[in-house]
């Protein structure tokens, strides 16, 4: 109410001013251009006027929807945060409105105004930006599990003061599947995703205050496996020990078994040893260790693979050698 009463009593003088002084035009000679400030700092809103001598000059800050709330008048402040202060200065009438110890409220439009009759007034806008690091929104993609051949989508939101910029990265600069080491851009589309893009992504916001913020996002490609095997031929001498090698790559991690003439073998089955982990590449590893080779150990060993996706097999042959080979 004290308020309204105060812009209706600063238009009524205004008016009255016009009629006297209506030969001149005031007008608004400089405006603080837009700003950015951080936390804690202080900034000073400087408008500069001429011909205004007796005409109400205004600091409003205007909200998102449009409301004004007055800061000061002239010289007067009218608001009791003691962060705020205004300055008048005779020499350049201009009236400086000092803001300390920025919080995030302060950023928005300030207005100066001059209010020249009850229908009509000057006004020139000063933005001010209370700058704020990034902050990767919950809304952004944390992980994705898929299937090779499908499309996915990486997205990354951040708020902050200025506007972050987005970036996508991978692990250790691998060329994205979009090629080149960055993308540019909230969403990293990735289609007929293979088992090459799986992996770490980094969603990188920045926007040049702190350090900027980082997620990592984990793409998991399911793939039916793939067998590989080190070598395709053994050879072993009567009475010794030979170690067959087999590589297998998939996701979801795949059960392995061995067969000998189309015959499952198993783990401590006489002379054979099963032994199958997984190595630091990627894939799973499975050795099949048979103990002092005898005449029906030689023959036709198959390394098969098999996950919810599909399956995979190699052959190994295991022939009899007159010298001694190392397992």
């Amino acid at each position: 109410m004290y308020k309204s009463k105060l812009v209706f009593y600063l238009l009524i003088s205004a008016s009255k001013l016009f009629a006297v002084y209506g030969q001149q035009n005031p007008t608004i000679s400089y405006i603080t251009k837009e700003q950015y400030a951080n936390i804690g700092d202080s900034i000073d809103l400087v408008c500069s006027v001429h011909y205004a001598t007796g005409y109400p000059v205004l600091w409003v800050k205007i909200d998102k929807n449009g409301q004004n709330s007055i800061i000061s008048t002239g010289s007067t402040q009218l608001i009791p945060d003691q962060r705020y202060s205004i300055r008048h200065d005779d020499a350049s009438n201009s009236y400086t409105l000092q803001i300390t110890k920025l919080q995030k409220v302060d950023s928005g439009l300030y207005q100066c105004q001059v209010l020249i009759g009850p229908t009509s007034k000057l006004a020139e806008d000063a933005w001010l930006h209370v700058k704020i690091p990034p902050v990767i929104l919950d809304n952004s993609t944390q992980s994705v599990q898929t299937t090779s051949g499908a499309t996915v989508y990486l997205n990354c939101y951040a708020r902050g003061s200025p506007e972050p910029e987005i970036s996508w990265r991978r692990e250790n600069n691998d060329i994205l599947p979009t090629g080149g080491a960055v993308f540019r851009g909230n969403i990293l589309a990735i289609h007929n995703i293979s088992k090459r893009d799986r992996g770490t992504y980094y969603c990188i916001a920045e926007n040049g205050v702190g350090k900027g913020a980082r997620r990592h996002v984990g793409v998991e490609v399911e793939f039916a496996p793939i067998v590989t095997l080190p070598r395709t031929h053994y050879k072993q001498a009567l009475n010794y020990d030979v170690d067959l090698y087999c590589q297998v790559e998939a996701y979801p991690e795949p059960s392995i078994i061995w067969l000998k003439d189309q015959h499952q073998i198993y783990d401590n089955q006489r002379e054979y040893f099963i032994t199958t982990f997984s190595s630091e590449s990627g894939f799973v590893e499975s050795k099949l260790r048979i103990a002092a080779v005898d005449e029906d150990s030689y023959g036709t060993y198959t390394c098969k693979a098999i996950n919810k996706l599909g399956r995979d097999q190699k052959k190994i042959t295991l022939e009899e050698s007159y010298y001694i080979e190392c397992p």
